[in-house]
């Protein structure tokens, strides 16, 4: 680690989308914090879907040290993803969480119920260096839930914070999107119960350098990190700078059992179910049927290929945490 300097050239980068529009009502309150704590910053406000990442790039092409991304998991992923790409060893990351899940700030104390808190972090914060996660295999970025129309071109290399998530995960997010009464853990939590009786299933082939799982399961995630669906600990023993990733597959069963695993899962009992696989690994391949619907960092994706790869990558982000 290294201390983290009040001087660092730093950009800001709001996306007023995160949580279901809740970013946008926080933009003027992290402004006023951030002139108190960080006189001089420059700031962008997104307009349009993954527009996070085109700033970043731009603010490091102008020589921005430190990249501050205003969101939650996923607006953080593609911040991440860009910084990753570039590969400029001078840059960091800071977080600031206005998302629905904000999963992987929890790794550091980061909430969204304290901003004030995570400004200070910012401020007084150290560097340091995580693993992230990469999908190798090319997928296509869908729309939103309820519009997967796209005009992406295929994406090969695409890096992750939390997780790469198949089934069922990818059902509940697609769900999310008619719900508009609810945020945040509740809404995860809420849908997910639905499709608990709802979703058929998905059949796969994990493999590893461990022994492989295969069959019909209820849902496979492949993690970099602890937590994924606003709090839930899927994989328990997952560590952002060992080099590895976990992969926890749970089998199929019925509504009953899927109801037991759920009440569970939120403190990682999960993975004591004879039902539940886990691997750890610094690589994985999913073989499917046809290519499958993923999800990144809660953000939909269409795989190009019926085998999907994915890695980790040790060290490769540079980020702000409490000192």
């Amino acid at each position: 680690m290294s201390s983290h300097e009040n001087q660092r050239r730093t950009f800001v980068i709001f996306n007023p989308a995160s949580g279901r529009g809740a970013g946008a009502k926080r933009i003027d309150l992290y402004l006023d914090l951030l002139r108190k704590r960080l006189p001089e910053f420059e700031h962008a406000v997104t307009s349009r879907p993954r527009e996070e990442s085109e700033f970043a790039a731009q603010a490091v092409a102008d020589g921005f040290e430190l990249i501050v991304a205003v969101g939650g998991d996923g607006t953080w992923s593609n911040v991440a993803d860009r910084l990753v790409s570039l590969g400029n060893p001078s840059v960091a990351l800071g977080l600031l969480p206005s998302g629905t899940g904000n999963d992987f700030g929890r790794n550091f104390g980061i909430s969204p119920r304290s901003p004030a808190d995570a400004v200070d972090i910012l401020a007084r914060g150290v560097v340091t260096e995580t693993d992230v996660g990469r999908v190798v295999s090319a997928g296509v970025p869908l729309g939103d839930a309820d519009d997967q129309t796209t005009d992406e071109s295929p994406v090969t290399g695409r890096h992750f914070l939390n997780l790469v998530g198949f089934g069922f995960d990818v059902a509940v997010i697609e769900d999310t999107a008619g719900a508009h009464f609810l945020r945040g853990e509740l809404l995860y939590k809420v849908t997910a119960l639905k499709n608990l009786f709802s979703f058929k299933g998905v059949a796969f082939e994990l493999m590893s350098d461990e022994p492989g799982v295969d069959g019909d399961h209820l849902m496979l995630t492949i993690s970099n990190a602890p937590f994924f669906g606003g709090g839930f600990l899927i994989a328990p023993s997952a560590e952002l700078n060992d080099g590895l990733l976990d992969a926890c597959a749970i089998g199929d069963s019925s509504p009953f059992s899927r109801m037991r695993l759920f009440s569970v899962a939120a403190k990682g009992g999960h993975v004591t179910s004879p039902l539940v696989h886990t691997r750890k690994s610094p690589r994985f391949t999913v073989r499917f049927a046809d290519p499958p619907k993923y999800e990144v960092d809660g953000e939909l994706w269409q795989a190009q290929v019926t085998e999907v790869h994915i890695e980790a990558v040790p060290a490769a982000l540079r980020i702000v945490v409490p000192g």
